[in-house]
């Protein structure tokens, strides 16, 4: 399971020209799931982002959560995320998990976060999606579990 972290000072998500979700000061975070993750992954890189000090504290390090500047979190699904691009010109998503499970775990993603006490935007699980962003920074991870 795959992470795109990006600090954000406003994030939103149209479907059909339509915004279904929006945050302000926060983290954007671009989920990938693969075959092999379940539950329990699902958790531990939640509280990873939840955790990871990528918020500037009183002298400008970056040393504090989300959870520390109580930001807002904007989940989008990309199956993107997880594609082998070490062979060719194409990528390949054989290791991308089946839409189901995937969207099972998105969604429990997002159900750990609200549970947490995060305010959560959410995107459209398979949906053809605009994202747009203004990158505060920049600053911009990936990370996985």
């Amino acid at each position: 399971m795959k992470a795109l972290l990006q600090r954000v000072a406003h994030a939103a998500v149209h479907v059909d020209g339509e915004c279904i979700g929006e945050i302000n000061r926060g983290l954007l975070v671009l989920l990938g799931v693969e075959k092999t993750d379940d539950e329990q992954l699902c958790e531990k890189l939640l509280d990873k982002v939840l955790a990871y000090r990528v918020f500037a504290d009183e002298q400008g390090r970056m040393n504090l959560s989300l959870m520390d500047v109580e930001g807002e979190l904007l989940v989008v699904s990309q199956f993107t995320l997880v594609a082998d691009t070490r062979k060719g010109l194409r990528p390949s998503f054989s290791s991308a998990g089946l839409p189901e499970e995937s969207e099972r775990l998105y969604l429990k993603f997002i159900e750990g976060a609200q549970k947490k006490g995060v305010q959560v935007s959410s995107g459209c699980f398979g949906a053809d999606m605009q994202v747009s962003l203004v990158n505060d920074g920049p600053v911009t991870f990936l990370l996985s579990v």
